[in-house]
C-alpha cells in the first residue's frame, strides 16, 4: 500500500480534520537507462567541477542563484525552508469559491485526503457540504520544502487535493495572434456551424476514461518483453503508524458548537506542529549557518552553479 506524503489535519474554521496525504497519481512511464553500445555497460552521469573535472560528492553540493552573469548567491537549506509557512502538516484552507470559477488550466496535480481513524465525521461533514454548494476550498499547502496554492474539492466518496498554478505561471491567450472576430468575419455560414453541432452532437458520449488506453506503451512493453532475458522483483513496504493529532477534530467532538464558533468568530484555530507526524526524508544539507549568507562573486574560474 502506497506510504503518506505526510500526516497532519485539513483545517478549515475551528474545526482540525486529521488526513493523510496521499498521491493521487500513478505514473507509468518506461524508464530507461543509456548503455555504451560497445560492451552494453551502463553509462553513469556523474557530478563534475566545470573546471577541474573532478566528480563532486553531493555533501560537497549547495544551491545558489545566479544574480548578474557570473555572480551567484549561495542559498542554504534553512533559506528555503523558512520560505514555506509553519503549517507543514496542515491543509489550511482560506476561504471557498464556487468550483465553476476555476479554470481547468490552474490544475496541476492532483492528491487525495484520507481521514485518520475517527475522524470520518468532519471529513465526511465537508465533503457532503462541498458537493450541496458546489464550492471548492482554497488553501495552502507545504509539500516536502515549498508551499503551494492548492484547491479541495469531493469526488465520489473521497476529497481531493490539487495544487493550483498562480496566475503568473499561466500565459495570457491574449498573447498570441488568435482569430478575436464574429465567426461570420470568416465566412462561417449558419449552416456550416450547424453541421458542425450536429456532428459532435452525433459523436457525443459520457466521460469514460476507462475507455482510453496508452497505447504507445502497451507497443512498447511487447517489444520490452519480447527482448527480456530476465525478469525484475518487486518489494513491499508497511504502512507507516498512525497518530491522531491531540486538537483533532474527531466523531466524538461536538460539530455544532464548533461550527456556530467558526462562523462567528470568522477565524482558525491551526493545528499543533507537534500534533502531525512528517515521513521520513533524506536529509540533504549540512546544518545551516547562523549568520545569513551573503551574496559574493563567483570565482572567476567558475562559470555555472552546480
Amino acid at each position: 500500500m502506497a506510504r503518506p506524503i505526510w500526516t497532519g489535519t485539513l483545517s478549515f474554521g475551528l474545526l482540525n480534520v486529521p488526513i493523510r496525504l496521499m498521491s493521487g497519481e500513478r505514473r507509468n512511464d518506461l524508464h530507461f537507462r543509456m548503455l555504451d553500445q560497445r560492451d552494453n555497460t551502463p553509462v553513469r552521469y556523474e557530478r563534475v567541477n566545470a573546471e577541474t573535472g573532478d566528480e563532486v560528492p553531493w555533501k560537497e553540493i549547495v544551491k545558489a542563484f545566479e544574480y548578474q552573469k557570473g555572480n551567484y548567491v549561495v542559498l542554504e537549506e534553512e533559506d528555503i525552508r523558512h520560505a514555506a509557512s509553519d503549517a507543514h502538516e496542515t491543509v489550511e484552507i482560506d476561504t471557498f469559491v464556487d468550483g465553476k470559477e476555476i479554470s481547468p488550466a490552474y490544475y496541476e496535480k492532483p492528491y487525495v485526503l484520507v481521514p485518520a481513524k475517527k475522524a470520518e465525521k468532519g471529513y465526511v461533514l465537508l465533503r457532503e457540504t462541498l458537493k450541496k454548494t458546489g464550492k471548492v476550498g482554497i488553501g495552502r499547502v507545504v509539500i516536502r520544502t515549498k508551499e503551494y496554492l492548492a484547491a479541495v474539492y469531493p469526488q465520489d466518496d473521497a476529497l481531493l487535493l490539487n495544487l493550483l498554478r498562480y496566475a503568473s505561471e499561466i500565459v495570457d491567450v491574449g498573447e498570441y495572434a488568435l482569430p478575436d472576430k464574429a465567426a461570420s468575419d470568416y465566412r462561417i455560414s449558419s449552416r456550416e456551424m450547424d453541421m458542425a453541432v450536429d456532428l459532435i452532437n452525433s459523436m457525443s458520449g459520457k466521460w469514460k476514461p476507462t475507455d482510453y488506453r496508452d497505447e504507445f506503451r502497451e507497443k512498447l512493453r511487447k517489444a520490452i518483453e519480447k527482448r527480456l532475458k530476465s525478469k525484475g522483483v518487486t518489494a513491499t513496504v508497511d504502512d507507516e503508524d498512525e497518530r491522531t493529532p491531540e486538537n483533532a477534530t474527531t466523531n466524538v467532538v461536538d460539530f455544532m458548537a464548533l461550527l456556530k464558533k467558526s462562523i462567528g468568530a470568522k477565524e482558525r484555530t491551526p493545528a499543533k506542529k507537534t500534533a502531525a507526524k512528517k515521513a521520513p526524508a533524506k536529509k540533504t544539507a549540512k546544518k545551516a549557518a547562523a549568520k545569513k549568507t551573503p551574496a559574493r562573486k563567483a570565482p572567476a574560474k567558475r562559470r555555472r552553479a552546480s
